[in-house]
């Protein structure tokens, strides 16, 4: 008896670690799973294409962190490397996690070292990693070597979780003060503007000033949505493809008052920590610059650490090298030169860091502190100049009789 072949809709992870989904025709779901599986990718659901409901659109995240963190536990617990990840592949991970699981176990069942079957998965594990990775096979210490690396990551996941918290709410209010200005001026202020059409009375400066502005905004909301639209679309391209114009906003955005000198210690921290982990584990100081650029965060800092990487393999210290720069402060500059007369390096890069991450953690906390009320006042100011407007002309009517 022939068998009916429906459509079947799929979402699953390919051999790479990238979220795939489509649609397959075939006997029944099982045929389908076992089919996609043939062509390496890891099913997460398949279900009928006419059953289909809709879901909300769900990214993996690459969780370095805690991959090397539960890898590292498994090792210390003397569990080969193998059956880690099959271990940890059984552990409740999701379908990109056990995926990249699966595909690490078969590069390294297959002869593959771990760090050179990591460098195979850039979207999860960067050369920095991997560098260090290598560094702990070569030396026997790969469990300490992880355990390190899952603390810098995390670290760098609470400095991130950190300056989200300190901007979020500010936002939120800042848009919601945005949205109650913008319902005031499209729907109250014209009510009140055929009342005073009634007046015969010039209204004061100030009421005609936020009626003209309620008045453009109506006449040409749709044509200014579009053109911050359109400039918004095309300023993010520009800073995407033209380094140039991605540079000279970077450097502005280091000019800004108390931002500028966050982001600036957010970089520094980074360089610091990130140096100080790599060089510690036993890397050459020029392998590990070259691999601290590619993690920098952003170009300015990537193409200054090329820079000191290029004046040490020319004979420069690296204390040297830095003081060209202005991206690096005297103090850090300082900091680097006892280390190197003293080969106590790798420390003073960690108390480097400790301090600009210190540093980092106060300006947030202040942040936090004042931007809130700042926020508030403005939003204050911003609606209650729109009512005081709207009432000014009554007022002065009142004062007549």
């Amino acid at each position: 008896m022939t068998q009916v072949v429906q459509q079947f809709a799929w979402e699953g992870v390919d051999a790479q670690g990238v979220a795939v989904s489509g649609q397959a025709a075939g006997r029944s779901s099982t045929w389908v799973r076992a089919r996609l599986q043939a062509r390496g990718i890891e099913v997460a659901w398949v279900r009928s294409a006419s059953a289909r409901q809709w879901r909300w659109p769900q990214r993996g995240k690459a969780d370095a962190a805690g991959f090397s963190r539960q890898l590292a536990t498994l090792l210390n617990a003397g569990i080969p490397l193998l059956q880690s990840f099959e271990v940890m592949g059984r552990a409740g991970a999701d379908a990109r996690m056990a995926a990249l699981l699966q595909r690490l176990r078969e590069q390294v069942a297959g002869g593959l070292a771990l760090a050179d079957a990591l460098r195979q998965h850039p979207a999860w594990f960067d050369a920095l990693y991997c560098n260090l990775v290598r560094v702990g096979e070569q030396a026997g210490t790969l469990e300490r070597q992880l355990e390190q690396l899952a603390t810098m990551l995390e670290q760098r996941q609470a400095m991130l979780r950190k300056v989200r918290k300190a901007m979020m709410y500010p936002l939120i209010l800042l848009l919601t003060g945005l949205g109650v200005a913008a319902l005031l001026l499209l729907e109250v202020v014209p009510r009140f503007q055929g009342l005073f059409a009634s007046f015969d009375k010039a209204l004061p400066p100030f009421t005609q000033a936020v009626i003209d502005v309620s008045t453009l905004l109506g006449e040409h909301a749709i044509g200014l949505l579009l053109v911050l639209s359109v400039g918004a679309c095309a300023g993010r391209l520009l800073y995407r493809r033209y380094a140039p114009a991605r540079q000279w906003l970077l450097q502005r955005s280091f000019a800004l008052p108390v931002l500028g000198g966050l982001r600036r210690d957010a970089a520094l921290a980074r360089f610091s920590r990130s140096l100080a982990t790599s060089y510690g584990a036993g890397v050459a100081l020029l392998d590990a610059l070259d691999s601290v650029a590619a993690a920098s965060g952003d170009e300015l800092h990537e193409q200054a650490i090329r820079r000191l990487r290029s004046g040490m393999a020319n004979g420069l210290g690296l204390s040297q090298a830095m003081s060209g720069s202005t991206l690096f402060p005297p103090m850090l500059v300082q900091m680097v030169a006892i280390g190197e007369s003293s080969g106590t390096l790798d420390l003073m890069l960690d108390k480097a860091a400790q301090h600009y991450e210190a540093r980092v953690s106060q300006v947030l906390d202040q942040l936090g502190t004042l931007l809130e009320p700042a926020v508030v006042l403005i939003l204050g100011v911003l609606v209650g100049g729109l009512v005081v407007a709207m009432y000014l002309p009554i007022f002065q009517m009142g004062s007549l009789f």
